[in-house]
């Protein structure tokens, strides 16, 4: 499981009953969060839901906007590791690629519907940017999966096509799960990656 990184003044512990006492308060704030939203979330709550004390939580970190940053950092890692992995164990060819890209993103961010919806709402600069520098590593991780392929792209200017394709989909992914409670395309995240991956396609193989 990825562990958060050192940003904002965390430091990820060494010892394993640190690193599973940290997942402990992680998944608990993740259940926090998509049960009671980001207005209830609290030290407090998260402290009960671990069934750990308040002081614990705060020993670690040093406060609510931390602990909401650990939790975002994971769930990128997550995201990161698992375009990854897709994207390397890819079935050859454009149709594999951009199939196995939208699939891994549908897939985490279907584990963590709620939650992401949560943090998209409440990041704060430093949340964002992080997402950011997240999006941007599976964005070109994307491309160079697709390098091989150039082949098979038909439009001029091949690679271009490439990198709109690529914001198209993660914009989209991202978009829906900001605004699915509000504005529900009523698909699950299996159609929506099927749906998308045909429309990247087809824009990719025309003239």
């Amino acid at each position: 499981m990825s562990q958060p990184s050192v940003d904002q003044g965390f430091r990820p512990p060494q010892q394993a009953r640190s690193r599973e006492s940290l997942q402990k308060v992680l998944a608990a704030a993740e259940h926090v969060l998509a049960s009671q939203g980001f207005e209830e979330f609290t030290v407090a709550a998260v402290a009960e839901q671990a069934g750990m004390s308040v002081g614990a939580i705060y020993r670690r970190f040093s406060g609510k906007n931390q602990l909401l940053y650990a939790v975002k950092d994971q769930l990128l890692g997550q995201l990161e590791s698992g375009v990854g992995e897709a994207l390397g164990s890819a079935e050859p060819g454009l149709r594999g690629v951009v199939g196995a890209f939208t699939r891994a993103l549908a897939g985490t961010f279907a584990r963590h519907d709620r939650i992401f919806s949560e943090l998209l709402d409440s990041q704060r600069v430093e949340g964002r940017d992080r997402g950011l520098r997240a999006l941007a590593g599976i964005q070109g991780g994307f491309v160079e999966a697709v390098r091989p392929c150039l082949g098979e792209v038909r439009r001029v200017d091949g690679e271009g096509a490439v990198w709109m394709v690529s914001r198209t989909i993660i914009g989209s992914c991202v978009h829906r799960a900001a605004s699915g409670r509000f504005w529900s395309d009523g698909l699950s995240w299996d159609v929506w990656a099927s749906e998308t991956t045909g429309m990247a396609l087809a824009y990719l193989e025309s003239v």
